[in-house]
């Protein structure tokens, strides 16, 4: 009944099943560790959101690479802003995906290093790109400033390629090790996203808190591979089945038309 299996169109359908199951397991797999890594990392975000604020030297000193423990750690700071050595960072969106420009102004704190602070988005609206643009100044003299705490922007881990011969006062990445040897100074690792104080005119905008990553989606599509793998010896069975149903069908039938034709005289 079942020996069409060895025909040419069985075989070949046979072997698409059989290396369809373990890569559909595989795929399984890679979206469950997809999974735990963002669950991990929104393990992370959320801790470290929740944790209370520490002075930043605490967690980060010149030439310190920051962690991804690190990360989003809400730091206070203490100094006077630099605004002569001001840059904003080019191509950068704000909440409504509006592109323009981000802050970043250096913090001299009490014993002379220097913190790099984000203070938040502006609009690139200037007659040029290689002009720089209107910057709303911050605040006067000595402030105490809150932020969360980011490691230096590298263009292998954000896509964005450090392109030269900018305009003047213009950059593309955040990073401490260029800004310390640009300042001449002693930069702590990383920088700053500014939280408070707000400013004037809600101008810089400040940056919202780090959204979390959809792991609930990596979840479902482990499911749906797994299920997939497990549909194609149903589906493979299935269609046996109903092959040998209708080839027994098909020889009943020509056997009847036999019994049925009239012997010859």
């Amino acid at each position: 009944m079942y020996r069409f299996l060895m025909s040419r169109q069985w075989v070949i359908l046979t072997l698409i099943a059989l290396l369809l199951i373990p890569t559909m397991i595989r795929l399984g797999i890679w979206q469950m560790h997809r999974y735990e890594e963002r669950t991990a990392r929104n393990q992370l975000v959320t801790d470290a959101l929740a944790a209370d604020p520490v002075p930043v030297e605490k967690l980060t000193a010149p030439g310190h690479t920051v962690t991804s423990s690190e990360r989003y750690r809400t730091v206070t700071a203490k100094g006077r802003f630099d605004t002569e050595d001001e840059v904003v960072v080019r191509r950068r969106t704000n909440s409504d995906d509006e592109v323009g420009y981000h802050v970043l102004t250096p913090l001299v704190l009490d014993d002379g290093k220097v913190l790099l602070v984000n203070r938040g988005w502006i609009p690139s609206d200037g007659p040029s790109q290689t002009t720089f643009p209107k910057v709303p100044a911050p605040p006067g003299g000595e402030v105490t400033v809150k932020g969360r705490l980011m490691p230096s922007e590298t263009t292998a881990a954000s896509g964005i390629k450090d392109l030269k011969g900018l305009p003047d006062r213009q950059i593309m990445l955040i990073n401490s090790e260029q800004e310390a040897r640009r300042l001449d100074a002693q930069v702590l690792g990383g920088y700053i996203t500014q939280t408070a104080p707000e400013p004037k005119g809600d101008i810089p905008e400040l940056l919202g808190n780090p959204g979390k990553e959809d792991a609930a989606l990596n979840y479902a599509y482990a499911i749906q591979w797994w299920l997939f793998s497990a549909a194609v010896p149903v589906g493979w069975v299935v269609l046996a089945r109903r092959e040998a149903r209708d080839r027994a069908q098909a020889a009943a039938g020509e056997a009847d038309a036999s019994e049925a034709e009239p012997a010859a005289v």
